[in-house]
């Protein structure tokens, strides 16, 4: 007779469960078994606890599924001083997520299978949250030769984009849609326009007054206008990263009621600052594409709010003080999000901009459905990823404090509300507040 080992179960008792793809929103309870989530749902422990099982109690905080960010570059290989996969992780975990996809412009490129297997095998290696990789649409990143798709999905890659890079050429990209199409593969682009796109911040009076060299709205939509004509022509699914402007979301929103396969995502910066961010000079509020004025700020709030906008991104780029103590030209841009994707993105449930439930989903089940990944809901034989949080908690972001290896944030000292009280990834607690 088989002696069956003894299961791993953990009860979480004393729950509010959130569950965005399915709209559960009642306080209750979850039984995670060998990592896996077996049952749910109000008045489960009604009867005690089953046999074994550690108890967690909630204390009435919010169980959701692990926060899915779909843009995160690792800076592993080839920039380890930065971020590794290891201090990504704990960013990430001690941020309330428990799947990352990190960015293939790293060193060397993530172009071939050999590089996704890397990505695979020092993940597993990290024994950190759940790290997926993309890979690049064309070799070296160089916009000229398409990369092997059909191989690199078979071998991990979930998804085709050249990073900080869009695909330039027109004909390119139009083949890159057309490739990846005969696989059921997605695209995703860097919205910028390259010969509009070579300044520091955004076009207009304020970089004018700066003395600071301008990037156009125009380079944003202009990208997206073309690229979706080419969507049109090739059936292709598409995807664009960090929107950031009035008209690229208007530009999407009329693409989706013509029925394209079309979907983007943006970052809490985008709806968090305007470009006034930068003041005097201040690289930390430097990213690309650069902060916007407050009218595209709150076009991308109405974009979130309406559905047009499917997913929030942390858009995580670390930077060592070599990289941004430059003058503004000369910065690198980016910022680190990994450890506050949720409480800015919680801004929007506290300024009633969205339902709680919603902007969940923006944070978890829809990127994932994007990125086709086994994740971001909470269901009965789902991963048990979980996501313990208080949405009301206050407390002030300390970049000093970050897991990350890196502290380029532009948000030291803002109070914010939503702290994360525990994160599960498989069963296992891999943060736990203190």
């Amino acid at each position: 007779m088989t002696v069956l080992p003894p299961k791993h179960r953990t009860a979480y008792v004393n729950a509010r469960l959130l569950d965005p793809a399915s709209g559960l929103d009642a306080p209750g309870g979850l039984l995670a078994e060998d990592g896996k989530i077996t049952d749910l749902g109000p008045g489960l422990f009604k009867d005690g606890l089953p046999e074994g099982a550690q108890r967690v109690d909630c204390g009435g905080a919010c169980l959701a599924p692990g926060l899915v960010d779909m843009r995160v570059q690792i800076r592993e290989p080839g920039e380890e001083h930065k971020e590794t996969m290891v201090t990504a992780g704990r960013a990430a975990a001690a941020g309330g997520v428990t799947s990352m996809v990190g960015l293939p412009n790293t060193e060397p490129v993530i172009d071939d299978v050999a590089g996704v297997e890397f990505i695979a095998r020092r993940a597993r290696e990290a024994k950190g949250v759940k790290v997926y990789t993309y890979a690049a649409v064309t070799r070296k990143l160089e916009g000229k030769e398409l990369t092997e798709m059909g191989l690199l999905a078979e071998n991990g890659a979930v998804a085709f984009t050249d990073g900080l890079k869009p695909v330039e050429n027109a004909q390119v990209m139009r083949r890159a849609l057309a490739y990846a199409k005969t696989f059921g593969l997605l695209i995703v682009q860097h919205p910028e326009e390259p010969s509009l796109a070579g300044g520091a911040m955004n076009g207009g009076e304020l970089a004018t007054r700066l003395g600071l060299p301008g990037i156009p709205k125009l380079a944003e939509v202009m990208m997206i206008e073309r690229d979706l004509r080419l969507v049109e022509m090739t059936g292709g699914r598409y995807h664009v990263a960090h929107v950031s402007t009035a008209e690229s979301v208007e530009a999407i929103r009329r693409a989706k009621d013509r029925g394209l396969d079309v979907t983007c995502d943006t970052a809490p910066h985008y709806f968090a600052l305007n470009e006034l961010a930068v003041g005097e000079y201040r690289t930390f509020a430097k990213v690309s594409p650069p902060l916007r004025s407050e009218d595209d700020r709150i076009a991308i709030l109405e974009g979130i709010a309406d559905g047009t906008i499917d997913a929030i991104a942390s858009d995580h780029s670390p930077h060592d003080q070599e990289s941004k103590r430059l003058p503004f030209g000369l910065a690198e841009p980016g910022i680190v999000g990994l450890e506050t994707l949720l409480p800015l993105s919680l801004q929007l449930y506290h300024w009633e901009k969205c339902g709680l439930l919603d902007l969940l989903a923006h944070l978890t089940v829809k990127p994932a459905g994007i990125l086709g990944l086994d994740a971001g809901r909470l269901a009965k034989g789902a991963p048990a990823d979980l996501l313990i949080f208080k949405p009301d908690l206050s407390w002030k972001i300390q970049p000093d404090s970050f897991e990350s290896k890196s502290k380029n944030s532009p948000f030291e000292g803002l109070p914010v509300q939503g702290r994360v009280v525990r994160t599960v990834v498989d069963g296992r607690a891999l943060f736990e507040a203190a």
